[in-house]
This record gives structure tokens, sequence and C-alpha cells, in this order.
């Protein structure tokens, strides 16, 4: 266990709010209603800074894995609250980190707790932050989709999913992009038969027209929606299997064909 802060009560109840970054980020907020906040993923500080002028006291920032657009804006955050704890994966691409964590820790920040799920797949030493019934996943496991591998291997990946997939199924995930209605087209060309896809594709589309976020979504509702969550789903197998022209030897290599099918898809 590492403890960063002082147990002081949890800033009960919380409230997981993403803030708007870059073209189609999210830098999520969990906050209290007296203010206090862990920050996740600050890209850029701009978004962070106008929260704080609205009322947000960042206590702490989590990092799920190096790239820039979830941690480029930390050296800025610092700047206005020096010596705020900056927890990250243990990569030597993330200089900022004030402490580094890993695999089946828990993370005690005030009254947060947080454990500490290794997530590889999109880059090698990507985490996630699961608790207070959140998910805190980064770009390893979008709505009705996943992040690109750019550094981990399909069997990886899947594993990683696999183990998410796992968490109870009320748990809010909060992912590191609003790309619901992109992946909804690739998920409804695996799966133009699911019932559960067409409802979340409808909610989804009524909540950007009115500007709202999709996220967060629940972790049941990706299990019956997510194309990437539904490898072992007949209806997912046969798709894949029509797709590549051949039926894939495992879930592995159906997990593995999906993700090349998604790779090149265009609506």
């Amino acid at each position: 266990m590492v403890a960063i802060l002082p147990a002081t009560g949890s800033p009960s109840p919380m409230h997981p709010t993403p803030l708007p970054a870059f073209e189609d980020n999210y830098i999520w907020t969990l906050r209290g209603d007296d203010g206090r906040a862990i920050v996740v993923d600050p890209g850029e500080a701009g978004p962070v800074l106008a929260a704080a002028d609205a009322g947000l006291r960042p206590q702490a920032i989590l990092l799920t894995h190096h790239h820039a657009d979830h941690i480029g804006g930390v050296e800025e955050l610092l700047r206005r609250w020096p010596g705020l704890p900056v927890l990250a994966p243990d990569d030597d691409r993330i200089p900022v980190a004030s402490r580094r964590v890993g695999d089946d820790e828990r993370v005690e920040l005030g009254g947060w707790a947080f454990d500490v799920l290794a997530v590889p797949g999109h880059t090698v030493s990507h985490i996630a932050f699961h608790g207070h019934g959140l998910l805190f996943c980064g770009d390893t496991l979008f709505s009705l989709g996943c992040g690109r591998m750019f550094e981990g291997t399909p069997a990886q990946m899947l594993a990683s999913l696999d183990r998410l997939a796992a968490l109870p199924g009320d748990t809010l995930v909060c992912c590191g992009h609003e790309y619901t209605l992109s992946n909804a087209a690739f998920a409804r060309a695996v799966e133009p038969d699911n019932p559960a896809l067409a409802r979340r594709i409808e909610e989804a589309q009524a909540m950007r027209q009115s500007g709202r976020p999709t996220l967060p979504s629940t972790l049941a509702g990706e299990c019956d929606t997510n194309p990437f969550l539904r490898v072992d789903a007949p209806a997912v197998r046969a798709a894949v299997a029509s797709q590549a022209g051949h039926a894939p030897g495992d879930r592995v290599a159906t997990f593995a064909a999906l993700r090349r099918w998604k790779d090149g898809f265009r609506a």
C-alpha cells in the first residue's frame, strides 16, 4: 500500500467529471463537495486551471501512461501547485512522476483509495486505477472500443481487457477520449443485430447532440456492446471469420483479427 496524503475523511459524495481537452481527450477529475480533487491524465493544464478558478482543489495527479496528450500539462500544474503528488507507472518516459506505482498496489490519497492494475497493450507500461466504483483506464478501454496496440501484443491487450471486464458490472468506465460514436460505426459493422448496441448508439447520439459527454459508461454496458470485450460471442467470432476469410484459431487470434479490422475500418 502506498499512502500519499494523510487520511482526512472521504470527500464524499464524489463526482467524476470529464474536462474536455484538445479535440477529443478527457481529463478526469474526481472531486468532493469541498472541492478537493484527484486529477487524472492532464494532457494540458488549461482545463484544470479553469476548473481551479471555479473551486477545484487538486490533491494529487494520477497518470495512466506516457503519451503526451495524457501527461503534457503536468509540469504547468506543478508550477501552480508545487509538491502535488504525481503517481505514474514505472516508465522513464514520465519524468514528472513523484511516485511510481505498479500492479496490485493500493494507493491512498486522503479520503481516496485506488487499486492499481497493470493493463499493457496500448503501451507496455500502461496502468489503470480502480476505486470508488470508478475505473480510470486511460487508452486501454474505450466505450465501444479499445486502444491501438502501439507497443503491446494482442495477447497482452486481450488479457488486459479481460482483467477489466472482470471488475464489477456497475463500475463506471472513465476513459481518455470521446470516441464513442466513431467506435459505434465499427461495433455496428461487427454486430448489426445486437439490440443493446443499438440502444447504446441511440443514447450516445442524443448525448452528443445535447453537448454532453457519452462517459462514463458502465462496465456491464460495455460487456454487452463493445466488440473487443465480446471476442467469445458467437456473432463476433462469425463476423471476424467472415471478414478474415477463415475462422481464427483461438480467442487471441480472434481479438488480433478484430483489432486489425478496426485499424483499417472506414465507416
